[in-house]
């Protein structure tokens, strides 16, 4: 497994060789636990993490989106965002579904959030796929108690090997940070490949974000 390392580029071969292209991007977090008074009692705060990704082509234009479709439609007009949905264009890409509490009871090792990605179907149009995350709530990353990302073979039911994996949360560089743009998948020479960008920022909104990678890392 490789651990990443924020601007570590790597290819997307496996131990024998061949080139993964069938796999899942996936977010794991957990709900935020409060001692009472005295230590009597606790109470569970939900954390609603959103994965989610931009699809763009080689001159850095738009070319598909999946995030939650949850968002309302009123909040991202304003910012000339379409709905969201779960499934890319070409159906290369799908989304479990919004997580909106994160693991009530400690890590169960599942993801909360996930999409899956079969490279072999994606839109020759796409050059990029950029990974990201934000927090829907009001607290930041540095209070939750554990959050990763990672890549890896299997389903969103079954791991089979972790190819990939970034730790988010409760580290003192993320106080302040609610978004984290995680990485982007491109082509190159007719190969794909991942680089771990792992830029954290104070966004409001998953449309800052948007507005951000388009700005400045999709170009």
């Amino acid at each position: 497994m490789i651990r990443l390392e924020k601007g570590q580029r790597i290819n997307l071969e496996k131990g024998n060789g061949s080139k993964l292209t069938q796999f899942c991007v996936g977010c794991n977090w957990g709900a935020i636990v409060k001692s009472g008074f005295l230590g009597l009692g606790r109470t569970v705060e939900d954390v609603d993490l959103d994965l989610s990704c931009l699809m763009t082509d080689a001159n850095g234009n738009l070319v598909d989106h999946i995030y939650s479709p949850l968002y309302r439609m009123e909040f991202l007009s304003r910012y000339g965002m379409p709905a969201g949905k779960v499934d890319s264009n070409d159906y290369a890409l799908h989304h479990s579904g919004d997580d909106l509490k994160g693991d009530q009871a400690g890590d169960d090792g599942l993801d909360n959030e996930i999409i899956t990605v079969d490279l072999n179907r994606v839109n020759p149009n796409v050059q990029q796929i950029f990974f990201f995350l934000n927090n829907c709530g009001k607290e930041d990353f540095s209070q939750i108690p554990y959050a990763s990302i990672r890549m890896y073979e299997g389903t969103p039911t079954k791991v089979k090997e972790v190819f990939a994996s970034y730790d988010v949360a409760a580290e003192p560089q993320y106080r302040g940070m609610t978004a984290l743009i995680m990485g982007k998948l491109y082509r190159r020479n007719g190969e794909w490949k991942f680089s771990a960008i792992g830029d954290a920022f104070p966004d409001r909104n998953i449309c800052e974000t948007i507005k951000r990678i388009m700005l400045h890392y999709a170009k």
